[in-house]
């Protein structure tokens, strides 16, 4: 089995904390976005994962040695490959043409989700779904009486499902779907200017390949900074409930209050200040005459006097200040 990440974007809609490192690699209760997702799925592929394939942007030789590190976390080779134009999803899939073979799943990198199912193989493909109240934001399936996908439709303004495709993809055979992507780009078969991989998908579906959906208990957005923020608390409450220890060893409290369920990370410094509920610390950071909570603070950041609630505060950055909702992006000083 074979994982493809898509992650070239930066993530616009996440600026500040885009400039310096790309959406992916911020931390969800302690790990990066995209480690999350990996580790989730090699827990629902019920198989041995061999390699992990990112399609990155030149995002440099520290997010690269991450990302191998990642792979490694769950017993498989790393591989990078560049994605430098954004031409769509197809397009970004076969940048990792020569990792396209075998058993896959293709992943994109800013969503996460919670699943107790193991990954039916019998079928040519599985795309995941979850049911949402209003489907017009989203592609989403039709089914048949059986269950299969018969039809899959980009952003219905009229009711046609409500199973919202949420980004996730199982193949049996890479190797066709390597042909029918690039078929697309052969035929130059684009939808608003890009290639799509929906329509290879369709393709390969009228050819009579079979298509059913994995549905997911719960679906997770990191699209920005509020869903990110979410995504963190829910996280946390799910490392709860599994009865994680979330609180390093090496974590200095002096007169300090944490309310769980929080992350802690190495070396943090809590001083006369009050942290969660649903609060990550990253490594190395200091909170002094501080109330935190439901917010991610990244990792050496330094955060006094301060009252914040549904914010992010990016790595190395400072913040001085009074009751806010805030979204500090990496190496900024902000004092209010």
């Amino acid at each position: 089995m074979k994982i493809i990440v898509p992650m070239a974007g930066m993530g616009k809609r996440m600026r500040p904390h885009t400039l310096t490192v790309p959406k992916p690699l911020i931390p969800i209760a302690g790990k990066p976005i995209v480690q999350r997702l990996v580790e989730d799925i090699a827990k629902v592929v019920g198989q041995q994962v061999e390699e992990v394939a990112f399609i990155v942007g030149r995002f440099g030789t520290e997010v690269e040695q991450s990302l191998l590190k990642i792979a490694e976390s769950v017993g498989a080779k790393g591989t990078i490959v560049y994605q430098d134009e954004p031409l769509g999803t197809a397009h970004a899939i076969m940048c990792a043409k020569d990792s396209l073979s075998g058993p896959l799943v293709v992943a994109f990198a800013d969503t996460l989700f919670k699943a107790d199912f193991t990954l039916d193989t019998s079928a040519d493909g599985t795309i995941w779904v979850q049911r949402v109240e209003d489907p017009r934001p989203f592609g989403v399936v039709k089914l048949d009486e059986q269950g299969r996908i018969t039809e899959l439709i980009e952003k219905p303004q009229e009711f046609v499902s409500d199973l919202a495709i949420i980004g996730i993809y199982y193949f049996r055979d890479g190797d066709y779907l390597k042909r029918e992507l690039q078929y697309l780009l052969d035929n130059d078969i684009k939808e608003k200017g890009e290639y799509q991989l929906t329509n290879a998908l369709e393709n390969m579906k009228n050819q009579g390949a079979v298509f059913i959906p994995g549905r997911v208990n719960e679906w997770l957005d990191c699209g920005n900074k509020d869903a990110t923020v979410y995504t963190n608390q829910r996280y946390l409450e799910y490392l709860r409930e599994a009865g994680e220890d979330t609180v390093a060893k090496s974590a200095k409290l002096t007169n300090s209050v944490i309310i769980p369920p929080v992350y802690i990370g190495e070396n943090v410094v809590l001083e006369n200040s009050i942290v969660g509920p649903h609060v990550s610390v990253g490594d190395n950071s200091v909170l002094r005459h501080s109330v935190v909570a439901n917010s991610i603070v990244q990792k050496s950041a330094t955060v006094q006097h301060a009252n914040i609630s549904n914010s992010m505060v990016g790595s190395f950055a400072t913040l001085t200040g009074t009751p806010a909702d805030l979204s500090v992006g990496d190496y900024n000083a902000l004092k209010l």
